[in-house]
C-alpha cells in the first residue's frame, strides 16, 4: 500500500475544505466525466458514491489507500472546517427524480424527522432535522426549484397548478428495505412554495418503554397505572416532546389478544399488529369526538386518542373512562398538575376528573452529547437560573464540542425527561377540592419534577446546561 501520494494543485480545489473531510475524499484524476478520488476503506461506501455523482454531475470512482497515509494528505493541503463543519453542497441536477429519492433516503438514514426544502430571494436550500435541531445539507439552483417541487406535488398526489393556497399530501415511499408514509406541506410564500417532508416511520419494533428516559421508580408506576382496566392516562407536553411515542411504546404493552384496542390519530405514525387504527380526516368529520362515539359502539377495552383539543373531547374521553374502558391520550400542558387544571378550563368537574384521572405524566425531549466529542469543564453555579435551587451543584460538567460522528453538532440522539403524577386518594381529594396547585403534596410524594429529571441527567454527564435551560426556567 502507497504510504505516500502526491496531490496536483490543479485539481485540488475540484473538492472544497468541508467536502475533503466530511466524505474523507482527495482527488487523483479528474475528466469531464468522471472522476476518480482517493478515500479509506471506512469510508467507501455505495451511497457516499451516489452523493458525490449527484453533487459534482459526474461518475465517481475510489481508489483506496491507507487511512493515516489519506489523513496526512488531508491535513496537508485541506484546512479542518470550523466555523460550519458539516459540508453544504451545491447541487446542480435538483430536479432529476434521482435526487428526490437519493435525498428521502439519506434523511432516513441520518434519523431525520423532517426534511425543509425552502426558497428564498437569492438561494434555496434543503435542511434535515435530526434531534429536534435543522441542519442545512445542500443548496439548489434556483432555476431548478420549480422543478422539484412539482415532482414532489405528484407524488403526493397535490395539484400542481395551484400555487396561492397551503396543500397537504401524502408519498408512500418503497425503495429496496425502506417502506413508510411521507406526510407533505406545501406553503405558498414571499418567493415560492416551501415544502416540508414529514417522515412517519411504520416500524414499531424499536419502540422500548424501557429505552424512553423513565427512571426505574416512575417507570414503576406508569406500569402499575396502564394494568388498571378503566381511567384515564394523560401525557402532556409540546408538539415534538415525544408524547406519541410514550403512547405508542403503552400500546405496545397492553396489546394483547384478548383486549380489543381502538386508536384515534392524526396522522397515524406508527403500524402496530393487532390494534384497529383510524386516520383523523377533519375534511369529512371525522373527528375525534366523533369518532370516540362510535368506538363506544364497538366494544373497546383500551382507547387511544391522538389529543384532546376541545371541550366535547375532553367530555367524551372522561364519559369513556366513567363507563369502564382505559383511555389514553395526549394534552398540551406544562407539567403533570398542569392537566387537570387544562381539563377544569376545558367544562370537567372536579368530582368527574378525581374519579376518572389514574395518572399524569409530563414529558420533554433532551439531546444527548455526543459521547466521542463531548468535553469536560469547570462549572459555575451562577450559570443557573435564579429560580432554580439544586440539592447539590457538580463542580465539572460537560458541554458540546462537534466532531464527524455527530454531524459538528455536538449532541446525538435525544431521550426523554418525565414528571409522573399517580393519582391516589390523597391527589384524588386534592381535585375533588378544586386546588389550583399540589402545595406540599408534590415533595411529599417523592415526585419529580421536570426541572429535577433533567438536571439530574446533567449531572450524569448526559446533556449540556445550554440543553435544559429552558426547562430549569420553567421549574415549578
Amino acid at each position: 500500500m502507497t504510504d505516500t501520494i502526491r496531490i496536483n494543485t490543479d485539481i485540488r480545489h475540484v473538492v472544497s475544505d468541508q467536502q475533503a473531510w466530511h466524505y474523507h475524499i482527495v482527488p487523483k484524476e479528474i475528466s469531464n466525466t468522471e472522476w476518480t478520488l482517493y478515500t479509506d476503506q471506512e469510508h467507501l461506501n455505495e451511497t457516499v458514491k451516489e452523493e458525490l455523482e449527484l453533487t459534482f454531475n459526474r461518475t465517481i470512482h475510489f481508489e483506496v489507500i491507507d487511512p493515516e497515509v489519506l489523513k496526512r494528505v488531508l491535513n496537508q493541503h485541506y484546512r479542518i472546517p470550523d466555523s460550519e463543519p458539516h459540508a453544504v453542497q451545491t447541487i446542480a441536477n435538483a430536479n432529476s427524480g434521482d435526487f428526490l429519492t437519493s435525498l428521502i433516503r439519506e434523511a432516513k438514514e441520518m434519523f431525520s424527522s423532517d426534511i425543509h426544502i425552502e426558497t428564498y430571494e437569492d438561494l434555496c436550500r434543503v435542511r434535515f432535522r435530526i434531534d429536534g435541531k435543522l441542519l442545512e445539507k445542500y443548496r439548489l439552483d434556483k432555476e431548478n426549484y420549480p422543478s422539484l417541487v412539482n415532482k414532489i406535488k405528484i407524488k403526493a398526489n397535490i395539484d400542481i397548478a395551484e400555487k396561492r393556497l397551503p396543500q397537504d399530501g401524502r408519498i408512500l415511499f418503497e425503495e429496496g428495505n425502506l417502506n413508510f408514509d411521507i406526510r407533505v406541506s406545501v406553503l405558498p410564500t414571499l418567493n415560492g412554495e416551501k415544502i416540508v417532508l414529514r417522515l412517519l416511520s411504520k416500524d414499531s419494533t424499536n419502540i422500548d418503554i424501557s429505552k424512553l428516559g423513565f427512571t426505574e421508580e416512575q417507570q414503576a408506576l406508569f406500569t402499575e397505572n396502564i394494568k388498571k382496566t378503566h381511567g384515564i392516562i394523560l401525557i402532556s407536553g409540546p408538539t415534538g416532546s415525544g408524547k406519541t411515542t410514550t403512547l405508542y411504546a403503552t400500546l405496545k404493552i397492553l396489546n394483547k389478544s384478548e383486549s380489543n384496542i381502538l386508536t384515534i390519530e392524526d396522522p397515524v405514525e406508527y403500524t402496530l399488529s393487532g390494534i384497529n387504527q383510524v386516520q383523523l380526516k377533519e375534511d369529512i368529520g371525522l373527528t375525534f369526538a366523533r369518532a370516540l362515539r362510535t368506538f363506544l359502539r364497538q366494544d373497546p377495552d383500551i382507547i387511544m386518542l391522538g389529543e384532546i383539543r376541545d371541550e366535547e373531547t375532553a367530555q367524551m374521553a372522561i364519559r369513556a373512562a366513567l363507563t369502564g374502558h382505559l383511555v389514553l391520550s395526549t394534552i398540551h400542558t406544562n407539567s403533570a398538575w398542569g392537566i387537570i387544571t387544562r381539563l377544569r378550563d376545558m367544562g370537567v368537574p372536579p368530582f368527574l376528573l378525581s374519579d376518572t384521572v389514574n395518572l399524569c405524566v409530563a414529558q420533554r425531549l433532551i439531546r444527548l452529547l455526543c459521547p466521542s466529542c463531548k468535553e469536560e469543564v469547570a462549572f459555575e453555579p451562577s450559570q443557573l437560573p435564579r429560580t432554580f435551587k439544586p440539592i447539590s451543584i457538580p463542580k465539572t460538567h460537560f458541554r458540546p464540542r462537534g466532531c464527524e460522528h455527530c454531524y459538528y453538532t455536538g449532541y446525538k440522539g435525544r431521550k426523554a425527561v418525565y414528571e409522573v403524577l399517580s393519582v391516589d386518594a390523597e391527589v384524588s381529594e386534592t381535585i375533588r377540592a378544586g386546588k389550583s396547585d399540589m402545595g406540599d403534596l408534590r415533595k411529599e410524594k417523592n415526585v419529580l419534577s421536570l426541572a429535577e429529571a433533567a438536571f439530574n441527567d446533567f449531572m450524569e454527564g448526559n446533556t449540556s446546561l445550554e440543553e435544559i435551560y429552558p426547562i430549569l426556567l420553567n421549574n415549578n
